[in-house]
């Protein structure tokens, strides 16, 4: 492996996808949305949810925008066990949305079958979804949301650092700086 093009591949991708346009607009909504009640509620399996788990608390503690992630161990086997791991997220929905309610799913093939049936959901409920995906650009989850961002790459350490990247990138914008103090003693 080269790493000077490992790391170009990272260039490449990171200003992909439309993505100077889409952070600002995708920033913009979640404001709006919460400043109607709603909260956002992250998903993701392995990886893809400790980036959910960090972007719910960047959200919450420094955006101010209220978000929620669903992987706490008893609360996910307990959904899991009672309605299969393909429904649980799903099920989780339809527990914990509400009227205003932002769905995010992180799925690098975003062909996880838990994640393509939450955005089902979503979509019967109508509330908006965003997707993180990589590897095929017509993935179930990329196709069913209302806003998009695709990794096109088959990597997956490389579509998850992208996530992320893109992800914090919307929590600054919608701070409206990338530099501030975390913590006010």
């Amino acid at each position: 492996m080269d790493i000077i093009e490992y790391l170009q591949e990272y260039d490449r991708l990171i200003t992909s996808d439309n993505v100077t346009e889409k952070i600002p607009k995708v920033a913009k909504f979640l404001k709006q949305q919460t400043s109607k009640g709603g909260s956002l509620l992250l998903f993701g399996n392995g990886a893809s949810s400790s980036i959910a788990s960090h972007a719910a608390l960047d959200f919450t503690k420094q955006a101010k925008l209220k978000s929620f992630t669903f992987n706490d161990s008893a609360l996910l086997t307990a959904y899991s066990n009672d309605y299969g791991f393909d429904n649980s997220f799903s099920r989780l929905l339809d527990s914990y949305s509400n009227e205003n309610d932002v769905v995010i799913g992180i799925s690098v093939s975003g062909s996880s079958p838990n994640i393509e049936k939450l955005f089902k959901t979503a979509r019967n409920k109508q509330l908006t979804t965003i997707s993180f995906t990589g590897k095929s650009y017509n993935n179930p989850v990329r196709m069913d949301s209302d806003f998009s961002f695709w990794v096109d790459s088959h990597a997956y350490n490389i579509v998850e650092s992208v996530h992320h990247i893109w992800i914090t990138a919307i929590i600054d914008y919608v701070i409206g700086k990338s530099v501030y103090n975390v913590s006010k003693i």
